[in-house]
């Protein structure tokens, strides 16, 4: 039986074309068995010192905790890290180590079964979903960032999910009026049946009234979902905006942990799409407690893939196993991490996300590209 030789924390940078070339962050996990067998992992810290916080965790806490155990153990595994974290644990950097870890050992367990991840989470609930191309807009003038999206469309895409607020020349973001006369000019160029999907971003800072006044304007025009109006514990304000709106309400992307979703699902009652990152949520097995959670309330699972192609290649294969998924995101633009990172590029095929089925999570990282990335 294989057992855990290695766990090695990579932080590393690159620039980001969505973001105008800023300099975006996260940590890569490598761990080997005593046999040889190699699994990929990610912890999406963002920020300089939380990637180099989370290194430290995994090398000085959790490696020493690990080492010399079964590797296809994931879930004594992940109850074993959990444990370990308790005094400091229940969400931010630890939780984020804990991701990198669990994704990992899940690719090994793959790996060692000659099985593709999904059939490891209990087989395929969907065949394909519809791919979305996800991009922040941020071009100068309302007709430059509508005819980026057009070009998604022609590019294959057959959803766009759109960040408001963020680097760049645009000022969409942030006045009522703007951002609906965006959305409307949008719908206009692609026609009735384009899948529009509208996050406003953690760069707006609205009020329940406002937020109700813009939703009910959008969902005028069409829009598929409407994420993140507010702050994400404006747990008020969402109950408000739920009794006020039809439109489909998305948030949970700044969630860390099962227990952070139920308290949302069970208690605050009004969100229809929660955003999961499997590199935050404390990896695969976080994710799947999370699915579960989202079927026994009725509720929409929306796989975020913004980093780099490990994350994108464990979210789909986690969101073709779900039965609450209905698109998946893809960059839209290059960027290295996506492109370079691994050996074939994760893409659409005719603006579908279709399953990989090489064992594990089905990716080979390319670890030259790694090294070439490393932060200082």
């Amino acid at each position: 039986m294989d057992r855990i030789a290695r766990i090695e924390p990579f932080p590393i940078h690159y620039p980001d074309p969505n973001d105008f070339n800023t300099i975006r962050r996260t940590v890569l996990v490598r761990v080997e068995t005593d046999h040889g067998v190699v699994g990929w992992g990610e912890c999406i810290a963002m920020w300089p010192e939380a990637c180099k916080a989370v290194a430290l965790v995994i090398s000085e806490g959790l490696l020493p905790l690990l080492q010399g155990e079964p590797p296809q153990e994931i879930e004594a595994n992940w109850v074993r890290m959990r444990r370990h974290v308790w005094w400091y644990g229940e969400g931010g950097i630890a939780s984020l180590a804990i991701s990198g870890i669990d994704m990992a050992l899940w690719d090994i367990a793959g790996k060692i079964a000659g099985k593709p991840l999904y059939d490891l989470l209990g087989g395929l609930k969907q065949d394909r979903l519809l791919a979305n191309a996800s991009s922040h807009v941020n071009k100068k003038g309302e007709a430059a960032c509508v005819a980026e999206v057009v070009g998604f469309f022609e590019a294959g895409f057959r959803s766009c999910k759109l960040g408001f607020a963020k680097k760049g020349e645009s000022n969409i973001g942030g006045d009522p009026d703007t951002d609906v006369s965006f959305i409307r000019a949008l719908r206009s160029a692609l026609g009735d049946e384009a899948g529009i999907l509208v996050d406003i971003g953690n760069g707006v800072r609205w009020d329940a009234d406002t937020a109700i006044s813009v939703a009910n304007r959008m969902q005028a025009l069409g829009i598929g979902w409407y994420e993140e109006p507010l702050y994400p514990t404006d747990d008020a304000g969402y109950r408000r905006l739920r009794a006020n709106t039809s439109v489909r309400i998305a948030s949970g992307e700044r969630e860390f942990t099962e227990a952070g979703y139920r308290r949302q699902m069970e208690f605050v009652q009004a969100i229809d799409i929660y955003g999961v990152d499997p590199a935050r949520v404390e990896g695969v097995t976080g994710f799947r407690r999370v699915d579960a959670l989202a079927t026994r309330f009725g509720k929409g699972m929306n796989a975020h893939a913004w980093s780099t192609a490990i994350t994108t290649a464990a979210s789909l294969h986690l969101s073709l196993a779900s039965p609450n998924t209905e698109i998946f995101e893809y960059k839209p633009f290059g960027v290295v991490v996506q492109d370079d990172l691994v050996a074939e590029k994760l893409w659409h095929k005719e603006g579908w996300a279709y399953p990989i089925h090489a064992p594990g999570l089905g990716i080979e990282v390319q670890e030259a590209v790694v090294k070439r990335l490393a932060m200082p």
